[in-house]
């Protein structure tokens, strides 16, 4: 551990408005208070939307306080919560239950902020803690190792405190919004307020704390054993599972709305009547792009609905999907609905298109389920990996599978949500039928992801053919080098060879030529009386040193000359 110094790691610091807060009324009491205020920040950022589009509109139908009442009941509607409409014409009240999905990030931001800053700012955004549940954690970022301190307040009550302001301030708003043309359905109000709240702020909290895996893991107990490492790795990382259907719900997400956009392209004429007619003035028209805009996310899980097989619905009893186009009621013109296909049987083109969506999806969840497969999440075919950690066809199939129930649940949970009631009898459906999307997926990504994850995997874990064999002569030339070198030298007697142990030339015969050297190198006489031996030269590796390693044990330090060395080149010899 040289080189690593521990230090506590600084929180980012929160607005000064929130600190101010936290010091006047710590604990418990600033989280009710930040939670409130997250709660008031989106009813502001309503009101003055709708307040500036009355005030801008040449036409009001009413006065402010039917304008702030509007505001209140986009807010609740935002968050999932049914209105129900009373000035119809049949005099029956009817429902509004199609809640813009963009207007949701709203909340649910504001919701993580203030449960994040409520615990008094937790750790450093990016920290990979090592703890498996709220407290301390340590992270490592560039050889420091960086001791995350625990946040000011406990996660329950920072938790806790931000949930019951919030609601302390949504149940006036539902209350206030009752009297006005919008009413908020009780019911729903109830069920999906909270539970936005409870799901934003769980988030933020979680956040602050450096995100540990610990309340993850206790989620998943839920799953067979052998299933939880593919959705949550042992190092607190999204799984090889939850990676694949996660690229494969973006795929079919971002296919659907390509389809709407390409769609709307081609039916660019009947959008923009249909913008034309609806409202006459500026202002108005803004007020309508910007609710095309809220409902873009919608719009894209109609596409994917479409895509998959299922289609959806517009009104009860007419089904818009690639294979045939039930006649739609009279509907108002919206620049939305033009995107939508004619009336009568699909034909080959809607076909083609549509089909290309839930393929590709299929595609890139078997590649990312046989890619995690080919790794064994721990290297695998990398440098430094072995063929061991490769996954078994077997082990790559059930992540695939367990692959494509994942992306089935949240394809139907958005299909849930964006869809829902414009009224009564003929309107009370709009949108796909959440099972059926979900069943539709679930079978589209068997099909096709379980064997592209097999194939992939065996294409990637496949023996190399060409470098196998040069590999191997690599590793034979030197052992064989050697080999030949020991053998030649166990005939040669010690001080006697061309090269020393020290990896220097003779001393002696500095005259010679290069050749001679080459070829005859320059020894003392042999004595009269001893048998003549020829020369056997050796390998040596200037680099290396010798190879031979018995005779570095025997290393004198005067082995480097010759036994018995030459006259100098300027001393003549005697004549004989």
């Amino acid at each position: 551990m040289a080189g690593v110094i521990e230090m506590t790691a600084r929180r980012r610091p929160p607005s000064p408005l929130l600190a101010g807060m936290r010091d006047r009324a710590p604990g418990l009491v600033g989280a009710l208070v930040g939670g409130a205020v997250a709660a008031g920040l989106g009813l502001a950022s309503f009101a003055v939307l709708v307040m500036t589009l009355w005030i801008t509109s040449p036409y009001p139908d009413s006065g402010p306080g039917g304008a702030l009442h509007t505001a209140a009941a986009l807010w609740l509607l935002a968050h999932g919560a049914e209105l129900v409409r009373t000035d119809t014409l049949a005099g029956v009240p009817a429902p509004v239950g199609i809640p813009p999905l963009l207007l949701l990030a709203l909340p649910v931001w504001l919701l993580h902020r203030a449960a994040r800053d409520a615990t008094g700012g937790g750790a450093v955004d990016g920290d990979d803690g090592t703890d498996d549940g709220f407290g301390e954690g340590v992270g490592v970022v560039e050889g420091i190792a960086r001791v995350v301190a625990p946040p000011l307040v406990s996660a329950r009550t920072a938790w806790t405190g931000v949930v019951l302001g919030y609601l302390a301030v949504a149940a006036p708003a539902a209350l206030y919004t009752a009297g006005g043309v919008l009413r908020p359905s009780w019911v729903w109000t109830g069920v999906c307020v909270p539970l936005v709240a409870v799901v934003g702020a769980g988030a933020g909290v979680w956040s602050a704390y450096g995100r540990p895996d610990g309340p993850l893991r206790r989620l998943l107990g839920v799953l067979p054993v052998g299933a939880r490492p593919l959705v949550l790795g042992p190092d607190g990382r999204p799984g090889v599972a939850l990676r694949a259907a996660a690229a494969g719900a973006a795929v079919l997400l971002g296919g659907g709305a390509l389809l709407v956009a390409v769609s709307l392209v081609g039916h660019g004429a009947a959008a923009q009547a249909a913008l034309l007619r609806l409202t006459e003035g500026w202002s108005g028209r803004f007020a309508v792009l910007l609710l095309c805009a809220a409902l873009v996310p919608n719009a894209a899980v109609w596409g994917a609905a479409y895509a998959l097989g299922p289609g959806f619905a517009l009104g009860a009893g007419h089904v818009v999907s690639p294979l045939s186009s039930a006649p739609a009621p009279f509907l108002p013109p919206f620049p939305l609905l033009a995107a939508v296909p004619e009336t009568g049987e699909g034909r080959l083109v809607h076909w083609a298109a549509a089909g290309v969506v839930p393929v590709a999806a299929g595609v890139v969840v078997g590649w990312v389920a046989g890619k995690g497969a080919a790794s064994g999440e721990r290297g695998g075919t990398r440098p430094g990996g072995g063929r061991d950690a490769v996954w078994p066809p077997g082990r790559t199939a059930r992540a695939a599978a367990l692959a494509a129930v994942l992306c089935a649940v949240v394809l139907a949970g958005l299909a849930a949500l964006a869809g829902g009631p414009l009224g009564v009898a003929v309107l009370a459906r709009f949108g796909p039928v959440w099972w059926q999307v979900g069943a539709a997926t679930l079978a589209w990504l068997v099909l096709v992801a379980i064997p592209t994850a097999v194939t992939v995997r065996a294409w990637r874990c496949r023996e190399p053919q060409t470098d196998g064999p040069r590999i191997g002569r690599q590793r034979e030339e030197p052992a064989e080098g050697a080999r030949k070198s020991r053998r030649l030298r166990k005939g040669s007697r010690p001080g006697r060879s061309w090269f020393t142990h020290t990896g220097i030339a003779g001393v002696a015969g500095g005259d010679a030529s290069p050749a001679d050297r080459d070829t005859k190198p320059r020894t003392s006489p042999p004595a009269p009386d001893a048998p003549y031996t020829s020369y056997a030269p050796f390998d040596h590796d200037a680099l290396r040193g010798l190879q031979d390693q018995q005779d570095a044990t025997t290393f004198e330090p005067y082995d480097f000359l010759p036994a018995d060395p030459a006259p100098e080149p300027s001393q003549k010899p005697d004549t004989p």
